[in-house]
């Protein structure tokens, strides 16, 4: 039985603040004392830079930092560590697949396919290279209750389509998208996938194999692992085809004034000198994720979304929205009569943290014709106290507000 008590005590934060209700896990989490205990040994014991020295302090930073890249192959089950590319996150990864997949096989007439549902993050780089080409992006809608319409995906495939990008789970919604049918569809018709793990990495076990999956980003900041971190896994042959968008040290086999020979993968991605101690510890995380168990992570996230769709439900003029079936833990609501923002502002002084806002998502709140929602995200160290105190915060507010 997942014991989230006890999980709770592996993280510093409910240490130093103990009344801490800490319910925005969507956009981060909190980080567990090993993870912070590593970061730090990194930089007081194997400080170095990575594939130059060699010197003992660089041999162990480079071995760290590319035990991350095995780590991380494991994580997935990439069929190969070089398949594994380091980033500063989904949205770094998103537009390294945007920019050097995309934008090179667009022509005007072109397609690429996101659903409605989408982060920012999962439509802006996609809608540049479609203007910048004259492409077509084209949206799959979703129903009033946050499900994929998947007729309207169905229908929307083509041979125009270039390239397929969708969210696993909506950061604002909660929906889990059925990638596991989604990709085949897709690839029935001769089109690459991209799926988006930022909200799915914690609480489902990937397996890029299994799903053949063309590329799959996701963040080590929501994976209880340092911000500026971030995993991009390609398949050989796309990552292979892909030319370099930054250029420096690190991405060259050779360079005189005239050329440049770039370096194979994952190295001609990885200009510069990377996140080292961030991604040396994004190992730990994924040890801590995996210790825990996401099917096990995935049935308390589940836990908590009944628990707390069922108390909230209970307050006067609560507004759900995105009631799909199928549910990680995120529940987006509205007050009536109460702005979102005021809600967070005054619920944010009782140290009961929640987003308010669009979220990212701006094409939602314009389906649903509201200005943004409050959002609350659980995760592993989240107890069912957290959700009373919710509950008893939203309904003090009211007495307050609606006075």
């Amino acid at each position: 039985m997942f014991d989230a008590s006890s999980v709770r005590k592996q993280f510093p934060v409910f240490t130093h603040f103990p009344d801490l209700v800490y319910l925005d896990s969507a956009a981060t989490t909190q980080k567990p004392y090993i993870v912070l205990a590593l970061e730090q040994e990194y930089y007081e014991r194997h400080n170095a830079n990575v594939h130059r020295g060699i010197y003992r302090l660089a041999a162990e930073a480079t071995a760290l930092y590319e035990g991350t890249r095995e780590r991380s192959a494991r994580f997935l089950n990439a069929p190969q560590a070089k398949q594994i590319i380091f980033t500063s996150g989904t949205t770094d990864g998103i537009n390294l697949v945007a920019q050097c997949f995309a934008l090179p096989r667009l022509e005007a007439g072109d397609q690429l396919l996101i659903s409605a549902m989408e982060h920012h993050s999962n439509l802006i780089p996609w809608q540049q290279v479609c203007l910048a080409k004259k492409a077509e992006l084209k949206v799959i809608p979703f129903w009033p209750n946050g499900e994929l319409d998947l007729q309207a995906l169905q229908d929307l495939l083509n041979p125009r389509v270039k390239l397929l990008a969708l969210t696993h789970i909506s950061n604002t919604l909660g929906s889990i998208n059925p990638i596991e049918t989604i990709i085949p569809l897709a690839h029935a018709q001769g089109i690459p996938v991209l799926i988006d793990a930022a909200q799915s990495i914690v609480s489902h076990k990937i397996d890029v194999q299994a799903l053949d999956v063309d590329f799959l980003v996701f963040s080590g900041h929501k994976l209880f692992g340092p911000t500026g971190t971030g995993v991009l896994y390609g398949k050989e042959k796309w990552l292979n085809e892909m030319p370099p968008y930054r250029f420096g040290g690190e991405m060259i086999r050779d360079v005189t004034f005239e050329r440049t020979l770039f370096a194979p993968i994952p190295q001609k991605f990885e200009a510069g000198t990377p996140n080292i101690a961030g991604v040396a510890t994004l190992a730990s995380a994924m040890d801590f994720v995996e210790d825990l168990g996401q099917n096990n992570i995935g049935t308390h996230l589940k836990r908590l979304l009944q628990v707390g769709t069922e108390r909230l439900a209970t307050i006067p003029g609560i507004q759900f929205y995105g009631e799909a079936a199928h549910k990680s833990g995120i529940i987006s609501f509205t007050l009536e009569g109460i702005h979102p923002h005021d809600l967070a502002t005054i619920l944010g002084q009782k140290d009961i943290c929640i987003r308010a806002g669009h979220h990212c998502t701006q094409p939602i709140m314009d389906f649903y014709e509201i200005p943004g929602t409050v959002r609350v995200s659980f995760s592993v160290y989240n107890v069912e106290e957290d959700v009373d105190k919710l509950a008893k915060g939203l309904r003090e507010v009211m007495g307050v507000l609606r006075k």
